[in-house]
């Protein structure tokens, strides 16, 4: 055996086959959901039950929308995320230029003080948060979810942010302030446009990070605003699962993220590279 037959057999064993043995691990639940959901239920418990579905049936997704609010559940998800990626961009963006570009008193504890929050399980949070919105008579509204979801979302946010806006050179804001721009309107103009793959990667890490959240929305809201996560919880009864409806509403839930991560995913990668390098 050559040399190099023996570090193509090498590369085979010990990265190519692990590798793999790692991504099929991982699509293991997300594969038995999928073909979970093209059986016909009164199969799943048979005794001659078989790994492919046998036959292929949608009954599991029309019963879904056609029985269940699920179309709405979706609608409240979607408006939820991206209420709170607009909220969580704009105070993030803002936030991070002035933690990048400027140097001012008490700069330092308030970026640990943003860092801090993420190292607390949002539990904690979840009683004042609930006394703050019915207070503010945010209980089961859009608005409510939105800002309980920024409360988790920013901070992390802000700290990507930065990274973002430290790879920027500082000369580009101080050419467009020479020609007449302001500070927001050099950030808007200037450096905004170069940040583009980074605003992406921070806008995908809320939306997925909002989209994915149970705990807020199950206190925080109820029947008027019922979102995706709720929903699906909702299938699991106490004496019985709707494994049809539970695997149909799990694989349309993912088929968002999932649609738009491919679509995005070299602007993803490369704003999340971007952070990476400075200089």
């Amino acid at each position: 055996m050559t040399p190099r037959q023996t570090k193509m057999l090498r590369s085979l064993l010990f990265v190519h086959v692990p590798m793999i043995l790692i991504v099929l691990f991982a699509l293991a639940p997300y594969l038995w959901m999928l073909l979970t959901s093209l059986k016909d239920e009164s199969t799943l418990f048979a005794a001659g039950r078989t790994i492919l579905p046998n036959p292929v049936t949608l009954q599991n997704y029309v019963r879904l929308f056609a029985k269940t609010g699920f179309v709405s559940n979706l609608g409240h998800s979607f408006i939820v995320a991206c209420g709170a990626v607009l909220l969580g961009l704009s105070v993030s963006i803002t936030a991070a230029y002035s933690f990048s570009r400027y140097r001012f008193t008490g700069r330092r504890p308030l970026m640990l003080l943003f860092l801090l929050i993420n190292m607390f399980p949002v539990v904690l949070l979840i009683i004042p948060l609930f006394i703050i919105m019915r207070h503010l008579n945010l209980l089961d509204t859009h608005l409510g979810l939105i800002l309980a979801h920024s409360t988790f979302a920013i901070p992390f946010a802000t700290w990507m942010m930065i990274s973002y806006f430290d790879v920027v050179p500082k000369s580009l804001d101080e050419a467009a302030q020479v020609d007449g721009c302001t500070a927001i309107s050099a950030m808007v103009r200037v450096v905004l446009p170069v940040m583009i793959p980074g605003i992406i990667a921070t806008g995908i890490y809320i939306f997925i990070t909002s989209w994915n959240e149970y705990l807020y929305a199950s206190v925080l809201a109820g029947q008027a605003v019922r979102v995706l996560t709720v929903a699906i919880q909702t299938l699991i009864g106490e004496y019985e699962i709707a494994w049809g409806l539970l695997t149909a509403a799990g694989v349309i839930g993912a088929l968002p993220v999932t649609i738009l991560f491919l679509f995005v995913q070299r602007r993803l990668i490369s704003g999340m590279t971007q952070g990476a390098v400075k200089g």
